[in-house]
């Protein structure tokens, strides 16, 4: 990737139909795929009551979080030592390789999270209770 510039509205909606490990029906915005970045993905997630992404963690790869839009009950930290938070708009927070994540939606209209991740690698969810 050299720059660029793409507005939200030009990202196309990602069909999520094909993808075992999320909710078939949650929107994503795939931005990176927009832009062409190589070392970071980055990912607008829509979210209707309810929808969760599940406590998972990455081999390699280090995300971190903005909630844009709504209330999210985030999950956060090593197998046995996680925490609950209850966060809204303007919040950040980030899990390292290896360590156990996931949000759910508490509100009533949509929720709006931007996830970004590096490096852009093949890196499926894991379950952190089988890490050591």
């Amino acid at each position: 990737m050299d720059h660029g510039i793409v507005h939200t509205d030009d990202v196309r909606v990602t069909d999520l139909s094909d993808v075992e490990e999320l909710p078939p029906n949650l929107d994503i915005r795939s931005v990176d795929d927009a832009l062409d970045t190589d070392e970071t993905n980055v990912k607008l997630w829509y979210f209707d009551p309810g929808e969760e992404i599940q406590y998972h963690a990455h081999a390699e790869q280090e995300e971190l979080y903005y909630i844009v839009e709504g209330e999210f009950s985030v999950k956060l930290g090593r197998s046995g030592e996680e925490e609950i938070h209850e966060v809204g708009p303007g919040t950040f927070y980030a899990a390292g390789p290896e360590i156990g994540h996931g949000h759910r939606y508490l509100g009533d209209d949509q929720g709006i999270v931007l996830a970004i991740g590096a490096p852009s690698v093949e890196d499926p969810g894991l379950d952190p209770h089988d890490l050591d």
